[in-house]
């Protein structure tokens, strides 16, 4: 027994630690669900290997009859001119009209999505993940207008992201 909680009690402090909060950022507050739900193209991002070698990454966010959400990510992997996709469950986390959602690609393992600034319109999001190793521009269209990548890199940059390694996704056609 003295073994199974050995093991147990790690793994899950390293769970709750993956769904928590980076320091010092704070999920947007009068987040609404249903209109963040819909297709939001990945503008930029840090490196990490589940999106290494991707282009034309797209997030399709649809609604679950649980009333999670289900999150579709694809994207174009040009070294072995293929798509690929990977399906996942989100909910919230907490106060669900806070932007911290808890996202799981394998469960039962999840993982934070701290939007911490999202714009009115819901046209531009700034998403960060439990600690600084994540973070994303993602937006309604694939461009998004200069002024918009300014206030992306401020922000990030003022918040201790390293956004001299941030990936600018490309969109072009692909078949």
């Amino acid at each position: 027994m003295h073994i199974w909680s050995s093991l147990f009690i790690p793994l899950m402090l390293l769970m709750v630690g993956c769904t928590g909060l980076p320091e010092g950022i704070e999920p947007v507050n009068a987040f609404n669900q249903q209109r963040y739900l819909g297709t939001w193209y990945e503008v930029a991002r840090l490196d990490h290997g589940f999106e290494r070698g991707l282009s034309n990454v797209t997030a399709q966010y649809q609604v679950r009859d649980d009333g999670g959400i289900l999150v579709t990510n694809r994207g174009y992997n040009v070294a072995e001119a293929a798509w690929q996709q990977a399906t996942g469950y989100a909910e919230s986390i907490g106060d669900p009209n806070q932007g911290h959602l808890k996202v799981s690609f394998f469960r039962p393992f999840y993982s934070s999505y701290v939007i911490f600034y999202l714009d009115p319109q819901y046209q531009y999001a700034f998403i960060s993940g439990f600690n600084r190793d994540y973070l994303w521009l993602l937006a309604r269209r694939s461009t998004v207008p200069t002024a918009v990548k300014q206030k992306f890199l401020q922000r990030a940059t003022a918040l201790g992201f390293a956004v001299d390694e941030l990936i600018w996704v490309s969109h072009q056609p692909r078949s």
